[in-house]
């Protein structure tokens, strides 16, 4: 039953991540996601269920549209792996509980984050707003992180990025850092807490620089700009809280912290 269970947790990742792939793809150019059948953003036309089948559809097409055969993104498969391989880790490690369906809910959303803020350059207050009511739900089923932490997790996601953003506009003389940012940091707080937001907020900061002097070394558009998309930064970030931020604030807490 383990390993059914098993199979059917990374089945279900691989099948909502091919609908995170229709969310990427619509909610940022406001169409609409419920309802309609898939279709090819090339040619416009509809899709077949089989064309559907995550991940393997892929490579049976060899990546591209059956009907104008024009390419498609790796990117479609690669949200469908990614987001199977996390419902693997969570059931893995918490097995079928509650906290396995709220961390599964909140990954798929980063992962949606990750793109849409990479192409964008926006947070849909449509994933972060209902997140928070969700994670202030979610704190109160037991064996969650408790209302308190929750509550706490989110005035302090939110407020300290808000605070950050103020010293920014006033330091660059210019806007900073966008309200979906802050949003997004509140939503984080609410599910993980206020220890995790903060380990979220140091580890965003450092993977961010690293990757944004990297990619400036090597784009001249992003050096003329001099501004990237902070959202791909926090959902990393916030997937290396969820798997190691345990580890980490207790190697942390136990060498640092420790009186002599």
């Amino acid at each position: 039953m383990h390993v059914l269970a098993l199979i059917l947790v990374v089945t279900a990742g691989l099948v909502i991540g091919s609908f995170l792939n229709v969310v990427i793809y619509r909610v940022p150019r406001k169409i609409g996601f419920v309802a309609g059948r898939s279709i090819c953003p090339h040619c416009g036309k509809p899709l077949r269920w089989f064309h559907n089948i995550p991940v393997l559809s892929y490579f049976v097409l060899r990546g591209k549209c059956t009907f104008c055969e024009t390419g498609i993104s790796i990117r479609y498969p690669l949200v469908e792996i990614l987001n199977g391989l996390f419902y693997f880790y969570l059931y893995w490690q918490y097995g079928l509980s509650f906290q396995t369906a709220a961390l599964a809910l909140l990954s798929s959303s980063l992962l949606v984050i990750f793109f849409i803020d990479l192409d964008f350059r926006i947070i849909p207050d449509g994933i972060t707003l209902p997140g928070m009511i969700i994670a202030l739900g979610v704190s109160l089923i037991p064996g969650g992180i408790g209302i308190v932490n929750a509550a706490i997790g989110l005035l302090v996601g939110g407020g300290a990025l808000y605070l950050i953003a103020l010293l920014g506009d006033w330091l660059f003389k210019k806007e900073s850092m966008g309200g979906g940012d802050i949003k997004m940091a509140a939503m984080l707080g609410a599910f993980l807490g206020w220890q995790k937001v903060l380990l979220i907020f140091i580890s965003s900061a450092v993977i961010g620089l690293v990757v944004s002097l990297a990619l400036m070394a090597f784009s001249a558009r992003l050096r003329r700009e001099r501004t990237v998309p902070f959202g791909p930064f926090l959902s990393v970030a916030a997937m290396l809280a969820m798997v190691a931020g345990d580890r980490i604030i207790d190697f942390y807490v136990t060498n640092f912290l420790t009186l002599p």
